[in-house]
């Protein structure tokens, strides 16, 4: 079954979580049920989402970056109202971020991507990460 796009390719937050995901080694995007995922061998970052509040209710959140935080900062971002537990996703220990608040941090966002990067990108993909780091 094909999945509706449901992102624009001219998004501009789209475009800087692309600029930040590919500048990391052995990135790939590619769509999955509609939305663009960014991979290295597994997925670590998903653009656009949506939160679980009940059984059968969601609430939309299409400039969502869905990430896999370190487990030793799951806790301080549960404490964070700024950060949810994405539907599908969370069960597997993910967490997300919207994009589209203005008082978003780009140097934070870099931060989570490379911290979820990190939990799935293979060992030469780390050490080529590594090796360009000062």
């Amino acid at each position: 079954m094909t999945h509706p796009v449901m992102f624009s390719d001219d998004d501009p937050l789209l475009r800087r979580l692309r600029d930040i995901c590919r500048a990391l080694p052995g990135v790939e995007e590619r769509d999955s049920h509609g939305r663009p995922t960014f991979r290295a061998g597994k997925i670590f970052a998903v653009y656009g989402g949506s939160e679980k509040l009940r059984p059968g209710d969601h609430r939309q959140v299409p400039s969502a970056l869905i990430f896999s935080p370190d487990a030793v900062d799951l806790p301080a971002l549960d404490e964070d109202d700024r950060f949810f537990v994405p539907a599908y996703y969370g069960p597997y220990g993910a967490r997300a971020i919207d994009l589209a608040d203005p008082a978003t941090d780009w140097v934070e966002v870099a931060e989570l991507v490379d911290a979820s990067y990190r939990q799935v990108a293979p060992k030469r993909l780390l050490a080529q990460l590594d090796a360009r780091q000062p």
